[in-house]
């Protein structure tokens, strides 16, 4: 690889996707805040963009997954990883529900708020609380299993298309060269999923400015109101999570938390438009992989993570449960408090990607409390979206962690690689750019090829 071609010149700020989504975002809210019918228009931007992401989902899913696998000698390995990976999520996921707990005692923010619930509209709420019954944990495992292979696709739901990508990878590593074609075929399949995804992320600040302007134009940042307090406290303590949660992982296993914040700003800035973290999926995979994580062990870590390492969502749950009781002056006893963290522990799961998931998520927790009035729930629908921004973005965040601890802890970490792209010794651009066809069952090594 010559010198000319490792320090690649760099683009003009402008081209950069983070500083166009940046600038869409500025662009989004003055014009929600200025000409909010005009910006409640936009938001078929966003939805669009979003669709098309969600369109390839399940292929990138399938191709990183099955590729990755089929790449492995150790079948035991890809279990050990998944249930490694499900110890971590359950662990820091209850350390994120404490957290929430803790900030809603300590700063009290639905005190002096002395809601009546009859008052309220309990119509509002109703449409989330027929959805936060119909399904039961039965049902939620047993839709983990699709009707067909092809229904797995065409649902897009994430933890099928997981189901059958590890079946098709366990079959193709013991078929050995026999299915030598087939991975080849999944691999060319890889590079132009891949491709796509690259082309669709062009979209990304038209996708986030409609989406913000939205936002913004619907609800205006005057409908904070009286609830800036919560809003504010659930964004500082996302923060906190993130820093004092995250950071000492982050550094336990080798790496900055701030550095790899940078690494993923693109990220950071189209979950904060969009309010929703499956447009990054994609991305962030392949910038792990990028960052020097195996392609087993992203393929396996970042899909589940999506549904069962829902960090945003479980501090968002116990805050806002606490938050309710207190506005409507109800004290919880002990026990009550311990069932709601305890159902809280279960209805997080799944809470992710989706704008509003976690809402209902909530609906369905205090519903197993009955002297919480769901109805309370009312007092805080008008601010959700506003809080799904970093619900998602702390989500998002927490799975890219994740990803790194368990690839580190099963020796599938390529530690040069990985400082030399948080130090930026190798172009971000470059990173991200490189194909993502290469197996990786063992560590990457310096230099990188483009």
């Amino acid at each position: 690889m010559s010198e000319a071609t490792t320090t690649r010149a760099r683009k003009p700020f402008y081209a950069m996707l983070y500083v166009q989504v940046l600038a869409a975002i500025a662009v989004a809210i003055a014009l929600g805040h200025f000409w909010p019918s005009i910006a409640v228009e936009m938001k078929p931007l966003g939805d669009g963009f979003i669709k098309l992401i969600k369109m390839v989902i399940a292929l990138v899913i399938f191709c990183t997954v099955v590729s990755g696998i089929a790449g492995m000698s150790d079948m035991k390995k890809v279990s050990r990883v998944g249930g490694k990976a499900l110890v971590y999520f359950e662990a820091v996921s209850t350390l994120a529900l404490l957290i929430g707990f803790a900030a809603a005692h300590l700063a009290t923010p639905g005190a002096g708020f002395n809601v009546d619930p009859a008052t309220l509209d309990v119509k509002a709420v109703a449409q989330y609380a027929g959805k936060a019954k119909e399904q039961t944990i039965a049902e939620f495992l047993l839709n983990i299993i699709p009707n067909t292979v092809v229904d797995a696709f065409a649902r897009g739901d994430i933890l099928p298309v997981v189901l059958v990508s590890i079946l098709f990878g366990f079959v193709l590593s013991h078929l050995g060269e026999r299915a030598r074609p087939v991975r080849d075929l999944i691999d060319a399949g890889a590079t132009l999923v891949f491709g796509t995804i690259n082309v669709v992320m062009r979209l990304a600040p038209i996708g986030a400015f409609g989406a913000m302007a939205f936002t913004v134009g619907r609800y205006g940042v005057a409908s904070l109101g009286p609830l800036i307090k919560l809003v504010l406290l659930f964004y500082v303590t996302s923060a906190v999570f993130v820093f004092a949660v995250l950071g000492p992982i982050a550094r336990w296993s080798g790496f900055s938390i701030w550095k790899f914040l940078v690494y993923i700003k693109e990220e950071i800035l189209i979950v904060l438009g969009t309010s929703s973290s499956d447009p990054v999926l994609p991305s962030l995979m392949q910038k792990l992989e990028r960052l020097g994580c195996s392609k087993p062990v992203v393929g396996l870590v970042v899909p589940t993570g999506y549904v069962f390492n829902t960090d945003g969502s479980s501090i968002y749950m116990t805050l806002a449960a606490l938050f309710v009781a207190q506005a409507t002056n109800v004290d919880l006893s002990i026990p009550q408090q311990i069932a709601i963290f305890a159902v809280a522990m279960l209805t997080s799961k799944g809470a992710s990607g989706v704008t509003g998931a976690s809402f209902i998520a909530l609906v369905g927790t205090l519903s197993v409390v009955p002297t919480i009035p769901v109805a309370g729930m009312a007092l805080i629908l008008g601010i959700d979206r506003f809080m799904s921004e970093a619900r998602a973005l702390v989500n998002v965040i927490g799975n890219g962690v994740a990803t790194i601890v368990i690839s580190r802890s099963e020796g599938e970490l390529d530690v040069a690689r990985l400082q030399a792209v948080l130090d930026g010794r190798i172009a971000d651009a470059e990173a991200v750019e490189l194909p993502a066809t290469v197996r990786t069952t063992e560590p990457a090594s310096l230099p990188v090829q483009p």
